[in-house]
């Protein structure tokens, strides 16, 4: 870990974290949530050992990252610049993206409107889904899976932080990275994350060490940047009238879990195997499915992960 350097760089209007490893084509890796560019340490030193020049930033509201209060201020135009313009300071022009559940959301929407600056992407987990042009998204999951779905949950400022206040910060981000029920999160306002039952054990892909990591730097910024991403959803919906219906134009291979909830989703299996994920993503080049493994893929199976970027990125 200490060959990895950290940095501060001025984008958009915010200061942005950055940490670096390596030399040669870049590689931007865009994390999840509640996560931050520590989700990507073991691909960093693995690729980086293999002749790549890996960043990943901590995403605007997130770890070291400035996080502006207001949730008008997390649509992906602004998650998106912030990256364009983080490249440009750094004298990059084109990079290999590599995107993960918020962080797949947003490379999908940075190949959308910005192909010219992305070489291939390797998406994890959340399948593009192409743009309702009459449900807004949350309304759509509500309709879906009722009000108590976490995504729901987390649209009225406050309500949701007060109820993670409540608990050790430490145990929250255990309950989440060790999760692997894929059935769709449901957290009763009554219960609250609070009333959840307490974390396994935890596997051996995590340690004491990496979760005190996530919970320091949560303990120091708070959730309400990272949860402001899920209020600017529909704001998001809105502004992206003009792209309804744009395909996707760049190499991609995407990879996901079996046990990750978002692969099942109601119709999430049948989009990306029936040809329709392929005909809004024409240059889909691969679709991989890992069998008995959940959400946080990239690190539940760091060195597999690492191998499927560096396998398709190489022939690029």
């Amino acid at each position: 870990m200490e060959k990895i350097a950290h940095t501060m760089v001025t984008t958009n209007g915010i200061n942005m974290h950055v940490a670096s490893v390596g030399s040669g084509p870049v590689i931007l890796f865009l994390h999840g949530f509640p996560e931050l560019w520590y989700s990507w340490r073991h691909q960093l030193l693995s690729l980086s050992s293999l002749g790549y020049r890996c960043l990943a930033p901590d995403l605007r509201g997130f770890g070291d990252t400035d996080a502006p209060p207001s949730a008008t201020s997390y649509t992906v135009f602004h998650i998106v610049g912030d990256l364009v313009g983080l490249l440009d300071a750094l004298g990059v022009d084109r990079v290999f993206l590599v995107g993960h559940d918020w962080g797949a959301m947003i490379a999908w929407y940075f190949s959308q409107f910005r192909p010219d600056r992305v070489k291939a992407l390797v998406n994890m987990s959340v399948a593009y889904r192409p743009r309702h042009p009459k449900v807004k998204p949350v309304e759509g999951l509500r309709a879906l899976f009722g009000d108590d779905y976490y995504i729901c949950r987390f649209q009225e400022p406050g309500e949701i932080e007060e109820d993670f206040a409540q608990m050790d910060t430490a145990k929250l981000i255990k309950l989440f990275l060790t999760s692997r029920n894929p059935r769709p999160p449901c957290i009763p306002k009554e219960k609250g994350f609070r009333g959840l039952p307490d974390p396994p054990a935890l596997p051996s892909w995590l340690s004491e060490e990496d979760i005190n990591y996530f919970a320091s730097k949560f303990n120091q910024k708070g959730f309400t940047g990272g949860l402001n991403y899920y209020r600017a959803l529909n704001l998001s919906w809105e502004l992206m009238a003009p792209w309804t219906g744009l395909q996707i134009k760049v190499p991609v291979k995407f990879i996901v879990g079996d046990l990750d909830i978002t692969y099942h989703i109601p119709g999430a299996k049948e989009y990306i195997h029936n040809g329709r994920l392929k005909k809004d993503v024409p240059f889909l080049q691969e679709v991989v499915v890992m069998e008995g493994v959940a959400h946080f893929l990239n690190q539940e199976k760091p060195e597999e992960i690492s191998m499927h970027i560096y396998d398709f990125i190489k022939k690029l």
